[in-house]
């Protein structure tokens, strides 16, 4: 594990026992934030001194000590200390839905609850009725929450969720009297994995609108059903075919409806996408302007007024739409990909992200040669069922038993049967001969240059030895991005979401090289893989590093993916200039050929 990622775990560590014995609401941020600032960095944070790491936003003094502490001894003495302090178990009871830091604190402090099994315990007698706010539908809900709690899996990633996440939404929007409908929450930003659904709809039929929701087929359990505010959980279909979502295992995930009026949408939109964190800035930009914002709209900041400005039927300044609200913050509309508070408030203007509609290629795809479940004619024809002027067929090379992997023999041989699909397509597509050649563990490539010169294009990748240690994968990878014949870096840490982290090279080194030799580096679109990740993608757009976006095809199915490796784009602010499968067809090769 690279020490950005342990310092992360660390820090996020440190600013939940932080909350949850109740400590200034300041540090406890301050350490979150930190915790996101540190997964983001491309450079080995134990390598930099107190000046570099405080010219880094988000770290401030306390955080640099504890950086430096760690790194020095692998450990930090005030997270000692309040590991000692607060029991093992009682991050998990902050998980509970329902269950907030002061309400956690006191069943720690007044009922001795340490754990779930404690909280179960707990929660049937009347003892816990004394706690404040905590009634008997309160008592249920948190019953419920932690039931499903204990049977849930952890986080599912992108392209699981979305099956759920595209059939409610459908769901909702054929609802009678549903006039608005959007996803929310993590999804709509498009993290690489997804906690619970959110949905909010806009109806002069409310009653349709929850029994919609609760009462489908594939509803497991209705965790709450008020009128406003709907939570259920749902059992994810399997998936058959490569990568299952979870063989042999039952996954679910919770899925929460709001209904909220027509004049508040854009608000509440903004308020349920978040993030956490982008909301509190939001926040902080509106009371200096002598506003309050919250879920229901922008309003003037009544100082001293008891109760919320809606309660008492005060006009929101705006509300109907995000654009309104983020105008009148004097902000441009910030897209709900970036809304992380990385630094898109202190932006005047929003560059232009790439769109799904500007891919116009795709540079890394399978075919019954190798491991691929497709033809060549039925790939190159997916392709231009896409609308792409390019497809390259980069079947594994020779190494890649398991994927049965081409010798140089029969890699000849499809270059032969690619000229025959080229006559046959004409001009309809443009097909290249390629290759997606593994990266050996000593960096070497798994064709000889002769060899590798006769391609149109080389995707190279890691496929084994993806448990190096940093150091020897960035040596790795740094001899593939430098050889003169290589193109693309195929999904260069070869991670798979909740299975395997995968390679953890010093990435800022990589990214340098890659602008160097002018090599571009790979977002493989496959939910599973989602790599480069976004930290990644971001650190290479600041450098000018050219990213392709690629599905990595192996099925007509995979192709659909493509919406995930741009959402994964956009939340690295990747604009169409440096991605090479947004450019025409004359600018693409242009470059192709220029490294033959």
């Amino acid at each position: 594990m690279s020490f950005n990622t342990t310092l992360a775990e660390h820090l996020n560590e440190m600013s939940t026992l932080l909350e949850l014995t109740g400590a200034n609401r300041f540090k406890i941020a301050a350490f979150a934030k930190a915790a996101r600032v540190a997964e983001n960095q491309t450079a080995d944070l134990s390598t930099l001194d107190t000046k570099d790491l405080l010219a880094i936003d988000g770290i401030g003094k306390g955080v640099a000590a504890f950086i430096e502490e760690l790194a020095e001894t692998g450990e930090v003495t005030d997270l000692v200390s309040l590991r000692e302090e607060v029991p093992a178990g009682l991050a998990e009871v902050l998980d509970i839905q329902g269950l907030g830091p002061k309400t956690v604190r006191q069943l720690w402090q007044d009922l001795g609850v340490t754990d779930r099994q404690s909280l179960a315990k707990v929660i049937d007698g009347d003892e816990i009725l004394s706690l404040p706010r905590m009634g008997q539908k309160t008592i249920d809900n948190i019953k419920r929450s932690l039931t499903f709690a204990s049977k849930s899996n952890q986080r599912l990633p992108l392209g699981v969720a979305a099956r759920i996440a595209d059939k409610l939404l459908e769901r909702m929007r054929e609802t009678p009297g549903v006039k608005q409908a959007e996803l929310a929450g993590s999804f709509r930003r498009g993290r690489d994995t997804i906690g619970d659904i959110d949905v909010l709809v806009v109806t002069d039929k409310e009653e349709l609108a929850r029994a919609a929701f609760c009462e489908a087929d594939d509803v497991l359990d209705v965790i709450a059903r008020g009128e406003t505010k709907c939570s259920i959980r749902i059992e994810v279909p399997t998936k058959k075919g490569r990568w299952k979502t979870d063989p042999g295992k039952k996954a679910t995930i919770g899925a929460d409806l709001r209904i909220v009026p027509a004049e508040s949408f854009g608000a509440a939109l903004m308020y349920f996408t978040g993030s956490k964190e982008h909301n509190i800035r939001l926040r902080e930009r509106a009371l200096k302007q002598g506003l309050t914002l919250n879920e229901y709209g922008l309003f003037p900041d009544e100082k001293g007024e008891k109760g919320s400005p809606q309660s008492r039927g005060v006009k929101p300044v705006a509300s109907k739409t995000e654009k309104q609200v983020y105008a009148k913050l004097g902000m441009p509309v910030i897209p709900p990909e970036i809304r992380e508070d990385l630094g898109e408030i202190d932006l005047e203007e929003t560059p232009k992200l790439v769109e799904l509609k500007d891919i116009k290629s795709e540079l890394h795809a399978h075919t019954t040669a190798s491991d691929g479940h497709m033809p060549l004619h039925e790939l190159v024809q997916c392709a231009i069922d896409r609308g792409f002027h390019t497809i390259a067929v980069t079947d594994h090379s020779r190494s890649s038993v398991q994927a049965n992997g081409l010798s140089e023999d029969r890699l000849r041989e499809q270059r032969e049967e690619i000229e025959e699909a080229k006559a046959h397509f004409g001009s309809k597509v443009t097909i290249l001969a390629g290759s997606e050649v593994d990266i050996l563990a000593d960096g070497s490539l798994d064709y000889d240059d002769d060899m590798l010169a006769e391609l149109d294009i080389v995707v190279a990748s890691p496929h084994a030895a993806l448990t190096q240690d940093p150091k020897t994968a960035t040596k790795r990878l740094l001899r593939a991005i430098e050889h003169p014949l290589v193109h693309i870096i195929g999904h260069p840490t070869g991670r798979l979401i909740n299975r395997r982290p995968g390679l953890e090279p010093a990435m800022d080194e990589l990214i340098a090289a890659a602008v160097e030799h002018d090599t571009a580096l790979e977002i493989n679109s496959h939910w599973m893989r989602l790599d480069l990740r976004d930290t990644h993608v971001r650190a290479a757009v600041s450098a000018g590093c050219k990213i392709a976006i690629d599905c990595d095809d192996h099925m007509p199915e995979d192709f659909d993916n493509l919406r995930f490796g741009v959402s994964t784009a956009r939340r690295g602010m990747l604009t169409p200039e440096l991605c090479v499968n947004a450019w025409s067809k004359t600018k693409l090769h242009k470059w192709l050929k220029s490294k033959r």
